[in-house]
C-alpha cells in the first residue's frame, strides 16, 4: 500500500476553512486566496477549480457562493488523497467533487467523466513556466506545480471547452505573462478584464488577475489595482480578502 503524502493542517478564513497541505513543496497562499476572492457570493451553478491541487481555490470558492456546485480537477496522484480529505473535513461533499483527469487531454476528459460545455466558471492558477523553460525544483510537488506540460494556450483551450457559452474564466498569473494570456484567450474569450496586484503602492506589478466571457466580443478593460502591503502588513483591503471578508469585482 502506498504510504500517503505527509502532510500538515492549515486553516483559512478565521478558522471557517480546514485543509490538509504537503508538509514540503507548493502551499496555499495569497494566490489561491485572491483568485478564489473573485467567485460571486450570488453564483449558482458549476465552477471548476482547473488544477485545484489540494484544492484551496474550489473550497474557498465554495464557503464564500453557498449556491454553487464545485469540481476540483487536478492529475496529481499525491494531492489528490489530500483534495478528498479536505473535502470531507469540511463537510462539503454534498457541493464539493473531485475529479482526476490530465484537464489539457480532451480524451482524458471524456474518460474522466468531465463534461464538455457544462461549466458556467474557471478559475485558474496554472503552472506558471512552461516545463524546460527554468530550472526545476527537485521536489516533484513543488516542480509539477510551477513547470506545465504544454503551454499556456493549451491551459486556456481546455479552460474554454469546459465552459458553456457565456461563461466566464478567471485567472491568476504572473504580470509578465500577460501578453501571452491575451494571446491565448484570443478567439476563445473576450471582454477580458484585467486587475494588476502590486506588492506595495509604486512597485510594479507581480501578478495579474484576468477573467474573460467565452465568445464574448467585447474590448478588453484594465481595473484598478490592488495593493497587497504596506510596509510589512497587508493592506486592510488585502487583510479582508484573506479572511473571506471581501470579494474581488472582476466586473463580469
Amino acid at each position: 500500500m502506498k504510504e500517503l503524502l505527509p502532510a500538515q493542517e492549515l486553516t483559512l478564513l478565521q478558522g471557517r476553512l480546514s485543509l490538509l497541505q504537503p508538509a514540503k513543496g507548493h502551499r496555499a497562499g495569497t494566490d489561491a486566496m485572491l483568485l478564489a476572492a473573485t467567485m460571486p457570493p450570488d453564483f449558482q451553478g458549476m465552477v471548476v477549480d482547473m488544477g485545484a491541487g489540494m484544492g484551496t481555490v474550489g473550497l474557498v470558492a465554495a464557503l464564500g457562493a453557498p449556491e454553487a456546485q464545485v469540481v476540483l480537477v487536478e492529475q496529481d496522484k499525491q494531492l489528490l488523497p489530500l483534495a478528498l480529505q479536505n473535502v470531507a473535513r469540511n463537510g462539503l461533499q454534498d457541493r464539493v467533487r473531485v475529479v482526476a483527469v490530465d484537464v489539457m487531454s480532451a480524451k482524458a476528459r471524456r474518460a474522466a467523466g468531465l463534461e464538455t460545455g457544462k461549466a458556467q466558471m474557471v478559475l485558474t492558477n496554472p503552472p506558471f513556466y512552461q516545463a524546460n523553460t527554468i530550472r526545476s525544483s527537485p521536489l516533484a510537488l513543488k516542480k509539477n506545480a510551477y513547470e506545465m506540460q504544454g503551454t499556456l494556450e493549451d491551459w486556456v483551450r481546455a479552460a474554454c471547452s469546459l465552459l458553456a457559452p457565456h461563461g466566464h474564466m478567471v485567472m491568476i498569473h504572473r504580470a509578465a505573462a500577460l501578453p501571452d494570456i491575451i494571446s491565448a484567450c484570443a478567439g476563445r474569450f473576450g471582454g477580458l478584464q484585467i486587475r494588476p496586484v502590486y506588492p506595495r503602492a509604486g512597485d510594479a506589478a507581480v501578478r495579474v488577475l484576468v477573467a474573460g466571457t467565452k465568445g464574448s466580443r467585447a474590448p478588453l478593460a484594465v481595473l484598478p489595482g490592488l495593493v497587497l502591503h504596506e510596509g510589512e502588513d497587508f493592506t486592510p483591503e488585502a487583510l479582508a480578502i484573506q479572511h473571506g471578508l471581501m470579494r474581488i469585482d472582476m466586473k463580469l
